[in-house]
């Protein structure tokens, strides 16, 4: 995980999950149907997207608290590596650099 921005900010962020199964994708899908997500209040998923060789998973999420990510992320390390990235929506995005100019 990134330590930038801090763990919780005022506003809600979008992260973007890069999970990299290790196993067999049929190992976290009966994982997911036995547990359900495990993710703890706060943390929102989105959606997701799936790569057609079902090794990695695309997944939007979003929280108030990125702190969050790390019990959620233990529930799966020894099936799932994670990579969490902060993003943000290409509108928000446009604001942004418009506002800059």
């Amino acid at each position: 995980m990134r330590a930038a921005p801090p763990a919780a900010t005022e506003e809600v962020m979008l992260y973007m999950v890069i999970e990299r199964f290790k196993v067999d994708a049929s190992h976290i899908y009966l994982r997911l149907r036995e547990k359900g997500r495990m993710m703890p209040a706060g943390l929102e998923y989105i959606s997701s997207w799936i790569d057609l060789d079902l090794k990695t998973c695309y997944q939007l999420m979003q929280t108030k608290d990125e702190s969050l990510f790390a019990p959620w992320t233990q529930n799966w390390k020894d099936l799932i590596e994670f990579e969490i990235v902060t993003v943000r929506t290409s509108a928000e995005t446009a604001r942004v650099v418009a506002s800059a100019n």
